[in-house]
């Protein structure tokens, strides 16, 4: 054998050696892509399990909200922190669905109705803070949550899942 014909094979060699290492790679950073977003989705549906979580549904739920920041800070201590906790909340939601790390799929099949039903109860009061306080970027992501469930809600209702799935 030659010195160019070695050459040869370990420049063949090296290449695909080069090339399975970028693929496995690759692979690699596809599944640990993967388990993040499996873990953040487990931690989210945690959440909306909470006994904490289920007294904020209520709340939202049971009462009528104020239409105003003025109206919000005459509630009790107990009841504004609720509404903004709440409000935070949703708002986090719809930035972890705004940048990908989870389905809205997941919200429509967990929160679904709720989402837009507690928007439009809660929209005057984020419309007047957004303009009198001012805080134009308040509640931003929550509102693009609801409103995307709303219009899929609208467009494409899901049928429930146990009318869907044959039973075992």
């Amino acid at each position: 054998m030659t010195s160019e014909t070695i050459t040869n094979i370990a420049n063949v060699a090296l290449t695909l050696s080069f090339i399975i290492a970028l693929m496995f790679g690759i692979a690699q950073v596809n599944t640990a892509k993967r388990d993040r977003r499996e873990r953040l989705t487990l931690e989210v549906m945690r959440q909306f399990q909470t006994r904490e979580f289920v007294e904020l549904i209520d709340f939202i739920s049971r009462n009528d909200l104020p239409s105003n920041w003025a109206g919000l800070q005459k509630l009790p201590a107990h009841e504004r922190i609720l509404l903004i906790q709440f409000g935070q909340q949703m708002e986090s939601l719809g930035m972890i669905v705004a940048d990908g790390l989870i389905n809205i799929d997941l919200v429509d099949k967990t929160l679904g109705s709720f989402v837009t039903m507690a928007w439009e109860k809660s929209k005057p009061m984020f419309t007047d803070i957004r303009e009198n306080q001012p805080d134009p970027f308040l509640g931003e992501y929550y509102q693009w949550l609801a409103e995307g469930i709303d219009e899929r809600m609208r467009k494409n209702p899901r049928k429930p899942f146990h009318e869907r799935r044959k039973r075992w």
